[in-house]
């Protein structure tokens, strides 16, 4: 290989990891794309219903400590599949073997992980009342709990201490 070419392939190489450093920085935490549609929060337009399909992904790996993992752990218990003391929004090992129990309900993949498919069948099954959350027609144990949008879209809900809170995937402030 003579010279000439030995410095073309350097100065490609050199440019593309300039570039690559260059997008690394510039996607911070608050602005990374942590749902399928780009927001930092659970979010959505127009009804309830069918609101979740687009949601970004909580695992033990994705997204585990939020208040996205709080308000999905609502969920859990509203169907009966978390205790109300496990609501942390921590997602540890309860929280996935409860979201794989839901899955199975809901014949969805169960494999622990919540992604746009369970989330979209917490909208999608007929669970939703105007402004309310309510797991009567699936589960059992018959729990609901208030969940909003505000006029920017972003869900909110009440902890476990009754505080209002945005389910965003980047913090976590739920008790």
């Amino acid at each position: 290989m003579n010279s000439r070419m030995k410095r073309t392939r350097l100065v490609v190489c050199a440019v593309g990891m300039l570039t690559a450093a260059a997008l690394a920085l510039s996607t911070s935490p608050s602005s990374a794309a942590n749902s399928y549609n780009g927001a930092a929060y659970v979010n959505g337009g127009g009804d309830l219903w069918d609101d979740w399909g687009d949601e970004g992904i909580l695992s033990t790996s994705s997204n585990t400590s939020s208040n996205a993992t709080c308000l999905w752990q609502k969920v859990l218990w509203a169907e009966g599949e978390l205790a109300w003391s496990q609501i942390d929004g921590i997602y540890g090992p309860a929280t996935r073997d409860a979201t794989r129990r839901l899955q199975a309900k809901w014949l969805v993949q169960a494999d622990g992980v919540v992604g746009k498919n369970t989330f979209g069948s917490a909208s999608s099954n007929g669970l939703w009342n105007p402004g309310e959350y309510n797991s009567s027609i699936s589960a059992p144990v018959s729990r609901s709990f208030i969940v909003w949008k505000d006029s920017q879209g972003r869900y909110n809900f009440y902890d476990r201490s009754g505080n209002a809170r945005l389910a965003g995937y980047n913090y976590l402030t739920c008790s």
